[in-house]
């Protein structure tokens, strides 16, 4: 389990009764942004403070982890420089009874606070650029003492019954919309002929076209060795949602030969390769449930992609992918300080 902070001045309202999180994945001029990259390493049973107008004013347990959504409607003009697609986790919230102020308390926060990525300046006031940021465990005693006995109940008691809910092969109902509202723009394209415009929508579900040229590319699954076609699913890389054109939809470049198990962890995030080969695994995976699905301790290399396959493993790794990157480097400084 971690901790995180959340600065919720614009939208708690939206988030708190719709019950989730969501930033976007890059700010406005396209760089990466370490306060939304964080959402990539939110995990289930994972605790979260919300901090609006200078005070904790509850305390969430994230429900599941971070997928890729458009932007709530609700936002309105909140945000209205945001991208429109984001990252969401959903969080069952419980709002805290007296609301505390942290800037009341740096006596005992200002020593906990993380030297990098610090939700707080020193002196307890709040970092406008912050949306989501680690909070060290020390911090979140600190946090938790403070809020008193309901936050203690919350950490210790919300988690099991919230987490029995979360479902990480349903496909998030957001998603779901999105791809339907794209298959509907297709259909009534004028541009694209009947053939074309089948075999596009297929290769939503990974069938058709699409899987034909993937095939003609892989051969087999990378991560298995199965190499029995009717025991694998075309995977794209760059997921149809994203795609730019109607050419990568159907890009044999852009796919994999996976059994379900493995494609089912590569859609979700859970895992990604290097243009090397070499496996990633996220690590808010279940690490024993991929251990039964024989992938171990991610060391594997599953072989080196073309060039024009890296391009899309690329936006796989930096938009898919649930790793940062930003926790390492917080663990060996968390580390270093203990040190």
């Amino acid at each position: 389990m971690r901790y995180w902070w959340v600065n919720q001045n614009q939208t708690f309202k939206q988030e708190f009764e719709g019950g989730y999180l969501w930033s976007p994945k890059r700010k406005a001029n396209g760089h990466r942004n370490a306060f939304y990259d964080y959402m990539r390493d939110v995990a289930p049973g994972d605790i979260i403070f919300s901090f609006k107008g200078a005070r904790i004013v509850a305390i969430g347990v994230a429900l599941g982890t971070a997928f890729e959504a458009p932007k709530p409607e609700e936002f309105g003009s909140s945000g209205q420089n945001w991208s429109n697609i984001g990252w969401k986790v959903r969080v069952r919230y419980t709002k805290v009874t007296n609301p505390i102020r942290p800037a009341d308390h740096m006596n005992l926060l200002a020593p906990t606070l993380p030297t990098k990525y610090s939700p707080l300046h020193a002196n307890g006031n709040g970092l406008q650029s912050v949306y989501l940021a680690a909070v060290p465990e020390a911090m979140a005693h600190v946090l938790v003492g403070l809020v008193g006995h309901q936050a203690r109940t919350i950490v210790d008691h919300l988690q099991a019954a919230d987490l029995a809910s979360f479902d990480p092969g349903q496909v998030p109902e957001e998603v779901a919309q999105w791809e339907e509202h794209l298959v509907l723009e297709i259909q009534s394209a004028p541009s694209i002929s009947d053939t074309e415009r089948k075999a596009i929508i297929t290769a939503r579900r990974g069938q058709g076209q699409f899987r034909r040229n993937v095939a003609k590319i892989e051969k087999r699954c990378r991560v298995t060795r199965v190499d029995r076609l009717e025991h694998l699913v075309a995977s794209h890389s760059k997921p149809w949602r994203d795609c730019q054109s109607n050419e990568e939809r159907l890009d044999g470049c852009n796919g994999l030969l996976l059994t379900p198990t493995i494609d089912h962890l590569f859609d979700r995030g859970f895992i990604s390769f290097e243009n090397s080969g070499k496996l990633l695994v996220s690590p808010v995976v279940h690490r024993e449930s991929i251990r039964r699905m024989g992938i171990g301790d991610g060391t594997m290399n599953v072989g080196s992609f073309s060039t024009e396959q890296g391009q899309y493993l690329e936006f796989h790794r930096e938009q898919v992918f649930l790793d940062s990157g930003l926790s390492r480097s917080y663990e060996r400084t968390s580390q270093s300080r203990r040190n």
